[in-house]
């Protein structure tokens, strides 16, 4: 579903992404971790079109993130790490106005807006204006914006930052729910338990190099049977550190 072929990135001098082949499989949640500064968020911005490569490409289920960026966007959900809002649109105008984007009706797209406003428990303030959300609230509206128009594939960049505890569990829960619905999820995140629990694989990458991939039991093959996700990802980010 997402196959990155030989993708890289490049300011000057500076190689923030080195080659990066890689697939991920339809169905799949794989979890893209990294130290800060290891090119994460500058994959995923390729990915979604928001800046363009230096060499190499991604396709997302055969459509070129960048010649078909258009294309692309009706089958991705988006999440960045800090979602930015009108913040004088109410969290109900938001939500509906991303699903008409999306095509959906003005009735249809109303309808979808009050659901996901309930099951992401914003209905109360759905009336409210963005600007007084909090961290939590506008992450919550991110990921019902990435969840509208109900894609095949969600691309989330720290999804569960600045949600409390039962919050943050829920939307794992969900996640998981989707992939097992045939969603693809690409998840980046620094929260190495999360990754741990939900994701089928991970890709570690560092210094913009990818410095290992695999199943957690495969990554546990270069270290002991027993390591820890996180014993894994300083063994492997140290190894390849300066």
């Amino acid at each position: 579903m997402i196959a990155f072929e030989a993708l890289s990135k490049q300011y000057g001098s500076y190689q923030a992404v080195h080659p990066l082949s890689l697939t991920v499989g339809r169905g799949e949640v794989f979890g893209f971790l990294g130290p800060n500064g290891a090119g994460k968020t500058t994959t995923i911005r390729m990915m979604m079109g928001i800046l363009v490569p230096s060499a190499g490409r991604v396709l997302i289920d055969g459509l070129d993130c960048q010649a078909q960026a258009a294309e692309v966007k009706r089958h991705v959900g988006y999440l960045p790490d800090n979602p930015i809002f009108y913040d004088y649109l109410r969290g109900r105008e938001i939500l509906q106005f991303v699903a008409e984007m999306h095509g959906a009706t003005r009735a249809d797209a109303a309808a979808r807006a009050v659901q996901l406003l309930d099951e992401f428990g914003l209905d109360e303030v759905s009336e409210e204006y963005a600007v007084n959300y909090s961290m939590g609230m506008k992450k919550k509206l991110g990921l019902a914006c990435a969840l509208v128009h109900d894609p095949a594939v969600l691309i989330l960049d720290e999804p569960i930052n600045g949600l409390d505890p039962r919050a943050a569990r829920e939307v794992q829960e969900r996640l998981v729910a989707s992939a097992a619905r045939g969603k693809t999820i690409f998840v980046s995140t620094h929260l190495l338990d999360m990754a741990e629990r939900m994701c089928d694989r991970v890709g570690i990458i560092n210094r913009g190099v990818l410095v290992a991939t695999g199943s957690l039991d495969e990554l546990r093959g270069a270290t002991s049977s027993n390591s820890t996700l996180e014993e894994v990802f300083l063994k492997v980010t140290s190894e390849t550190g300066a």
